[in-house]
């Protein structure tokens, strides 16, 4: 039986703050589709400057931004904070280390982050060999292979979609995502990771993942899950999305 919008307004208990990139159309809609399992959960968003095609930190975050838009989100004094973004996975992890540190530092938050979600979550499930799908040009797909390979994660097939604007990143069609995971598929991961938050993969991760006998990882999903999980949800009640919610 679904939930009355009032019914699910008075059962939030639980806030979930998500800093976002500012040119990204694909987190919050992702984000608030999944907690329509979760009656109990509201998200609330900040953005920071990420758009185009040209980024003025290519090898950092503008931490000053940030750290702004995380300090709003404490107004509201959320349970946990989220940075639903991928580009740690393009230049270290180490960078998504560094910006939790700073938040916890700066505002005493509980905070995780799309690439720390999924690094924890390869070692936990034992994951080193993966495929990766995502949206971007042949350049940048690279820079995410090596950053990756740094980790102790082996890349063993990729598809991307050769795209280097952020707002066409949202609109890859879900077939052309699915046509890239059962090319990626061929080669055996152990898992696959699509990649990249503002590209619509969560959509047909369920699906794909039930017809490849695959898990995948999506970086959209991931910090949501995470989120969850650091809040003391249960995470079960979100199958629907994928195996991710499983566990």
């Amino acid at each position: 039986m679904s939930i009355h919008p009032r019914d699910a307004l008075a059962a939030h208990r639980i806030f979930i703050g998500t800093i976002t990139p500012s040119g990204n159309t694909i987190v919050e809609r992702v984000t608030l589709a999944v907690l329509r399992e979760f009656p109990e959960v509201s998200a609330h968003f900040s953005r920071t400057p990420v758009f185009g095609d040209r980024d003025p930190f290519p090898d950092n975050y503008d931490f000053e931004g940030m750290l702004a838009a995380a300090r709003l989100l404490a107004h509201a004094s959320p349970d946990v904070l989220i940075w639903n973004g991928s580009k740690g996975g393009s230049v270290d992890f180490a960078l998504d280390h560094e910006l939790v540190a700073k938040i916890k530092n700066a505002i005493g938050l509980a905070c995780t982050t799309s690439v720390l979600a999924l690094d924890e979550l390869l070692t936990a499930r034992g994951v080193k060999r993966f495929a990766l799908v995502s949206p971007y040009d042949a350049g940048y797909q690279q820079r995410v292979i090596k950053t990756f390979a740094r980790a102790g994660y082996d890349c063993v097939a990729e598809a991307h979609s050769d795209l280097r604007d952020n707002l066409s990143f949202a609109r890859v069609p879900g077939a052309d995502i699915a046509a890239m995971l059962r090319t990626v598929a061929a080669a055996k991961p152990e898992a696959i990771v699509t990649f990249c938050t503002n590209f619509p993969a969560a959509t047909v991760v369920a699906d794909m993942e039930a017809e490849l006998g695959l898990p995948i990882y999506d970086s959209t999903l991931l910090p949501v899950w995470k989120g969850l999980k650091m809040a003391g949800v249960d995470t079960r009640r979100g199958r629907a999305w994928g195996s991710l919610f499983e566990h």
